[in-house]
């Protein structure tokens, strides 16, 4: 047996309370294990510790696998009576049998050698305060991700000096637009009528550049975007319809207007502020905007985005007195923080007892492009920006050597990084403000195009799509990607059949169970090494299956009632195609 691949710990993601009375139980091997038993019940049963009476838990064999690129994870689901877990693995391999406790690998034998004493896994008890709770409204959202500028001009009065004339075609950072909180309003109609059941905004407080990640107010909204009011007005309108509001904070770093920053500059260490910011040196040019040289830490090496401290007591507190304001004041749904793995732990935890304490069911949303785990105990944010899958997804049609078993691999992985609540909070996106669009890294392909947008809409978590994604919007990285929202062309219908299938794809998502359920299978071994299918399984017997031929060549496939499809017909799907069925067991 192959002892190195075999890994457990007796905490996330392998092992913690889904609730009061669940535990979730995970044991992650290599492919050579065959079959997995857990033996589990409470630490007492036999008395206290170092009781000579021997200690046996019920034997459960574990059948829930997913299979990695060189790993089998191992999944139960355990209700402790007591509220206490004791347990150790049995692993079965080439007729081998071997005991698993956290202090090793053991013989039966040795299992059963009188003086030994056994190291057995221990949960010692399921504290309710210790759980992870993700607000329950976030798995059933549809996200839409709006970069103000560039999205709808309600209010020319509004409008920035300078502002262009709205076009069609590439963009860049030095340009407006005059897109605004009013014209948000304006469009709300068009978004319910989409399906959407969520806005995420890119920062609207007052700021000196286009995209706003260089805050000067953290307390007001940007003038070119409209007044408070507007935005009140906003909130009070989308919930009306069902829509949820997310803001962007930017806590990690400011911009050079930011007033304290300013004070900084000109007084120096003698600035009350002056422990707010990472300075290693004074004095230092302010023209001097290079940070290579370590003067002052900034985001990445933009010198005009001095990095805050959130390590001191009075960045947390005005910090979190800007995030309560904010709630209060305008019940804001959820809050995304900007480069939110940069910031001290310590701030994450404080801000969030005091935010759920305000708000238990605000959604606190990370953006980590990594693996996350760290950030996702239960104190911290309850999802991150789910980089990892949108990667995964991209590279599949990026790198045709890859198969459909790398597919399975990739949906895995992404699915047993972190606890089963925070999968469900994940904030699953295929193209952002911060990418190149969906349509222009597929190069026009409309049939991949939509193939990835049915694996969003059919995976665990909470999907977003880019404003102008529903009618395949194109624009490289960042500037391109934030071009501004054909409206002519919207009204005119042109785009009516994209914007159709993706109302489909979305209408799906909410009716059926299925699309949003954490149970994903990947039965079907096909002989085309890229045509991907998989299955969804639900609520009253329902499943969907999912087939995306990613080959060259039709595929045969015998579906059971249509959902959605794209080039299918009479049960052969051509190259590029797509179906979604719907079956019952």
């Amino acid at each position: 047996m192959n002892f190195a691949a075999v890994f457990h710990i007796s905490g996330s993601p392998c092992c913690y309370p889904l609730n009061e009375n669940e535990m979730a139980v995970n044991l992650k091997t290599g492919k050579d294990v065959e079959r997995v038993w857990i033996c589990y019940g409470d630490p007492y049963l036999k008395g206290i510790a170092g009781s000579k009476e021997k200690w046996e838990g019920i034997r459960r064999e574990i059948t829930e696998k997913k299979d990695l690129a060189h790993h089998i994870w191992w999944s139960a689901v355990l209700c402790p009576d007591y509220k206490r877990l004791k347990y150790y693995f049995i692993l079965e391999a080439a007729g081998e049998t071997w005991y698993y406790l956290e202090n090793g690998f053991m013989t039966r034998e040795q299992m059963d050698l009188e003086e030994r004493m056994l190291q057995y896994f221990i949960f010692p008890w399921m504290n309710p305060a210790d759980i992870c709770r993700t607000p329950a409204w976030v798995r059933d959202t549809v996200w839409y991700q709006i970069f103000p500028d560039r999205f709808c001009n309600g209010n020319k009065e509004n409008d920035p000096c300078g502002v262009q004339k709205w076009r069609k075609g590439p963009v860049t950072n030095d340009e407006f637009f005059g897109g605004d909180l009013e014209g948000i309003i304006q469009r709300l109609d068009y978004l319910e009528n989409l399906g959407i059941t969520g806005i995420y905004m890119t920062p609207i407080f007052k700021a000196p550049s286009v995209h706003k990640y260089d805050t000067e107010d953290y307390m007001e909204t940007d003038p070119h975007f409209g007044e408070k009011e507007t935005f009140r007005r906003l909130v009070q309108e989308a919930h009306n319809r069902g829509i949820r509001i997310m803001i962007d904070c930017v806590f990690n770093h400011c911009g050079l207007s930011f007033a304290p920053w300013q004070d900084v500059l000109k007084r120096g260490p003698e600035s009350p502020y002056y422990n707010w910011f990472m300075i290693n040196r004074w004095p230092f040019n302010p023209q001097d905007f290079n940070t290579r040289d370590g003067k002052y830490y900034s985001f990445a090496f933009y010198g005009q985005m001095p990095k805050m401290n959130t390590n001191q007591e009075e960045v947390i507190q005005y910090f979190g007195d800007v995030c309560e304001y904010w709630v209060k004041e305008f019940d804001v749904d959820g809050i995304r923080f900007d480069v939110a793995n940069e910031v001290s732990h310590r701030f994450c935890r404080i801000l969030h007892r005091r935010l759920k304490g305000l708000k238990p069911d605000l959604y606190l949303l990370g953006e980590i492009w990594h693996d996350s785990g760290e950030w996702l105990r239960g104190d911290e944010y309850d999802g991150v920006m789910n980089y990892p899958l949108t990667s995964g997804i991209q590279d599949f049609w990026v790198d045709r050597s890859l198969t459909a078993r790398d597919f399975e691999w990739m949906i895995n992985r992404s699915y047993t990084m972190y606890m089963r609540q925070n999968n469900f909070a994940l904030f699953n996106l295929l193209d952002s403000h911060d990418t190149d669009r969906l349509m222009t890294r597929n190069h026009g392909d409309e049939d991949a195009f939509f193939q990835q947008l049915a694996v969003l809409f059919t995976m665990p978590g909470s999907p977003c799509i880019f404003y102008g994604t529903e009618i395949g919007l194109e624009g490289g990285h960042d500037p391109d990607c934030r071009r501004c929202m054909p409206w002519d062309e919207i009204d005119s219908g042109i785009w009516k059949e994209r914007a159709e299938n993706l109302r489909t794809l979305i209408r799906l998502r909410q009716e059926h169970f299925s699309f949003r359920s954490m149970e994903v299978f990947f039965g079907n071994k096909r002989q085309e090494s890229r045509m991907v299918e998989y299955s969804k399984t639900g609520k009253d017997g329902e499943v969907i299956r999912v087939y995306l031929n990613c080959t060259g060549n039709e595929s045969e496939i015998a579906p059971g009632e249509i959902l959605f499809a794209r080039n299918y017909k009479e049960g052969r799907l051509a190259p590029g195609g797509t179906v979604i069925a719907k079956e019952m067991r």
